[in-house]
């Protein structure tokens, strides 16, 4: 398991950073060049009160994602006024993901369900994520609030629905809205701790169609935290914090328009610029194209950033939030720090930057797990690949193939060099064709299955063609395949613990083998960062280099290191994001008046 420890980049004694913290105005070359980001080294303000400010607040919050409006809302409820402060038009990847939130220890739609859960079945599983990541306290806070913060959620308006989907899925059918988004129903965890469906799908708001993305939980948070009083500022970038003569933090300088209409061009050109560079794998034959279309719209985006904007400070008078989310769709930064996901297809928006991470390591904030990307390989459905077996390059396999996406994803790029190839015989090839027109499976899952059945699968009479066209060790995958034959002949168990009808002979020429590497082109593997800086997991006060707090800053979200840092599971990031926002949000009030009731 990974342990979450400082990293001392790329503040070393004797920087220019260091060297002119105490300056009041940022000498030449304290910006940040590298990685495509412009961030620059933190002001000291010796007198905050004669600076001029744009607006001040209690609270002011870098990025309105998850992470973001829950220490947005919390705060105002709170009795704390919160400014926030967003690059684009607010949501980022939690409003643009698939819906997911991950909740358990007993929630309404899972009684509603007749699902039986409890915290410490929750926790019990989780740890077998979650690893050493966090601590044990920081988990069972988690868990045991889980139920108390999907509520608050309901409260504010987000939508919920009890239709259970009960078998293993990646993502379930439209008309499904509670499912396994995890590896619980899969050997060696059902044995275990007993499985209990926790991925709680959003629909939509006016309850007419069976879909929802991550924005039918967050606008109704959003909706709520303006309702309260939140001052939003939406097409503002954050590019410096301000500290007073403590180093304590203060204040954030953004970057935004002043005419209205250019602001409403400016996000028009965003919104088709995502768009366009979401549409495909950077691997993926066409994504040229694609990708250019995007890189066009952004292009013309950025000239009006740099022609039509100003400076504007705002004053955070108890505390700074933030909570711009990772930096996955920056790939200068993504090569530096995790370059074997570099192939990955980005899961995020244009604001997955890496800017939030950096502004708090300009105050000396200490970073970890940098290096740590999730990549979701889903291997079912269609359920005959998952019934077939994953091999690396040497013809070993790795996975039980029924496992999370992630979990496979994490094996195979940080131990077995990035490759994969699921192995079939022609009963389950076959099979899979048929799967691909399954009821229950979904458009995207369909044109994956039929595009690498008939476009990227290699073929080969018998077996030990097969290691020779793919550069197996032929004795290697001649022990393996016999392996999972006994297995799946009940002979033996299986090492990597699937059985039942997961299992199938494989003994029916012609052999495939379907490439599902990290750089496989039609297969493309969705990635997401999950490190950043180093928070206090009582408080989500950001840690510092010399071991002690950033005084005035705090982080949630994939700003930090959280719940899902080691291992992702559906929904996992989301409610991390809702979980530390509200607690940074707790911190900052102190010993403030209990919520309000919505």
């Amino acid at each position: 398991m990974k342990q979450a420890k400082a990293e001392a980049w790329p503040l070393q004694p004797g920087s220019v950073w260091q060297e002119n913290r105490q300056s009041a105005v940022p000498q030449p070359g304290t910006r940040i060049d590298a990685w495509g980001l412009a961030i620059d080294a933190p002001l000291t303000l010796d007198d905050a009160d004669a600076h001029d400010w744009a607006g001040e607040a209690d609270v002011v919050v870098v990025g309105l994602g998850g992470a973001g409006v829950s220490a947005a809302l919390e705060g105002l409820e709170r009795g704390l006024s919160v400014i926030a402060l967003d690059h684009y038009d607010g949501g980022g990847s939690s409003a643009a993901n698939g819906g997911v939130y991950y909740a358990g220890g007993g929630t309404s739609i899972q009684r509603e369900a007749g699902v039986h859960d409890d915290p410490a079945m929750m926790e019990a599983y989780l740890r077998t994520e979650v690893g050493d990541v966090v601590p044990d306290h920081a988990l069972r806070d988690f868990c045991e609030g889980s139920a108390e913060t999907f509520e608050w959620l309901r409260r504010h308006g987000a939508p919920f629905s009890a239709t259970l989907h009960a078998k293993k899925t990646s993502y379930p059918p439209l008309d499904r809205f509670l499912y396994h988004p995890d590896s619980s129903l899969a050997e060696p965890f059902r044995s275990h701790t007993p499985p209990a469906a926790r991925g709680h799908r959003t629909v939509r708001r006016n309850g007419k169609k069976p879909w929802g993305l991550g924005a039918g939980i967050w606008e109704p948070l959003r909706d709520a935290a303006l309702k309260r009083g939140l001052q939003l500022h939406t097409q503002a970038e954050a590019r410096q914090l301000g500290v007073d003569a403590t180093g304590r933090v203060i204040g954030v300088r953004v970057e935004m328009f002043a005419d209205p209409a250019v602001q409403k061009r400016y996000s028009r050109l965003i919104a088709k610029a995502g768009a366009w560079m979401a549409m495909l794998s950077p691997t993926f034959p066409g994504a040229r194209f694609t990708f250019a279309r995007g890189y066009h719209y952004l292009a013309k985006a950025r000239e009006l950033e740099r022609q039509n904007r100003k400076s504007a400070w705002f004053r955070a008078r108890r505390g700074v939030v933030l909570s711009a989310g990772g930096f996955i769709c920056n790939p200068e930064m993504v090569r530096h720090f995790a370059a074997p996901y570099a192939a990955g297809l980005p899961n995020g928006t244009l604001g997955d930057n890496g800017s939030g991470i950096m502004l708090g390591v300009t105050v000396g904030g200490a970073t970890g797990l940098m290096e740590r990307v999730s990549a979701w390989r889903f291997l079912s459905p269609p359920a005959s690949w998952g019934r077939g077996m994953l091999v690396d390059g040497t013809g070993a396999r790795y996975v039980n193939e029924t496992w999370y996406g992630a979990r496979i994803g994490d094996a195979m790029v940080e131990r077995h060099g990035g490759r994969g190839w699921i192995v079939l015989d022609a009963k389950l090839f076959r099979q899979s064709l048929r799967d691909a027109f399954a009821p229950d499976t979904l458009g995207f899952q369909r044109d994956i299955t039929l595009v690498n059945a008939m476009f990227a699968s290699v073929k080969a009479a018998t077996p030990e063609a097969l290691a020779r066209k793919m550069g197996f060790d032929p004795a290697v995958f001649a022990t393996t395949l016999e392996t999972y034959n006994r297995a799946a002949r009940r002979e033996a168990p299986d090492p990597l613990f699937k059985d039942g009808a997961d299992l199938a002979v494989l003994d029916q020429g012609p052999f495939y083998a379907i490439d599902a590497s990290v750089d496989a082109r039609m297969f493309p593997i969705a990635c997401m960062t999950v490190g950043g800086l180093l928070v206090d997991e009582a408080t989500g006060a950001v840690k510092s280099l010399d071991g002690g707090r950033v005084a005035g800053l705090y982080a949630a979200g994939r700003n930090a290191v959280g719940i899902c840092s080691n291992l992702y599971v559906s929904g996992l990031s989301y409610a991390d994001c809702v979980w530390s926002g509200r607690r940074a949000a707790r911190a900052i009030a102190g010993a403030g008046p209990e919520p309000t009731d919505p």
